[in-house]
């Protein structure tokens, strides 16, 4: 598939099928793209030009190159890339089988300036589509800041739901970024993929 709704300032791309991106798993070559797109999407002040930032909950990093690396590396990870016609990187999800027939998704990044074009609605679409019908999965799990609550409904507009299961915050790990707050929390959301 290939994506043909960015928008690309430097080449004035403008186009309207996000359905069109073009999918591929990430490489140990893709490690330093990944990681600068996760973070211009969640953290800093560029991260302020999309709605998915995390910059008024947490300052440091949201990823790195080892934990990039991890994925990809991993056995029962799988990260999702998806390309622009002129191979631009817009966004990365990552899938893990877990046990009990369950995928978890996680590291989910769209290019700030391609925010609210439904590229993210496409992405996680396909995400869905390799859980169930390449992994196997019956039920996709995934964990948002409990404070993001416009993230949460817009997962839920999407048929999450909330599980009622919360996880702690990993406070004093830096890896995870330096929360500016003391209660942040994981909510747990999952959904049917039968």
């Amino acid at each position: 598939m290939r994506y043909t709704g960015a928008r690309d300032i430097a080449s004035g791309l403008v186009t309207d099928d996000p359905a069109d991106l073009a999918y591929r798993p990430a490489t140990a070559d893709d490690v330093d793209a990944v990681v600068a797109l996760v973070e211009s999407a969640y953290r800093g002040d560029a991260s302020r030009v999309g709605w998915t930032t995390e910059a008024d909950l947490l300052d440091g990093q949201r990823t790195d190159p080892a934990a990039v690396r991890a994925i990809v590396d991993a056995n029962d990870s799988l990260l999702l890339l998806g390309f622009a016609p002129n191979d631009r990187l817009l966004a990365c999800c990552q899938l893990e089988r877990r046990a009990g027939e369950i995928c978890y998704f996680g590291m989910f990044a769209v290019s700030p300036v391609d925010q609210g074009s439904g590229l993210g609605r496409a992405v996680l679409a396909e995400a869905e589509r390799i859980a169930r019908d390449e992994f196997g999965a019956r039920t996709m799990h995934m964990t948002v800041i409990t404070q993001r609550r416009d993230l949460i409904a817009w997962y839920k507009r999407r048929g999450y739901t909330a599980t009622g299961e919360l996880r702690p915050f990993p406070h004093g790990d830096e890896r995870f970024g330096l929360p500016r707050r003391a209660d942040l929390a994981f909510e747990v959301l999952a959904k049917s993929l039968s």
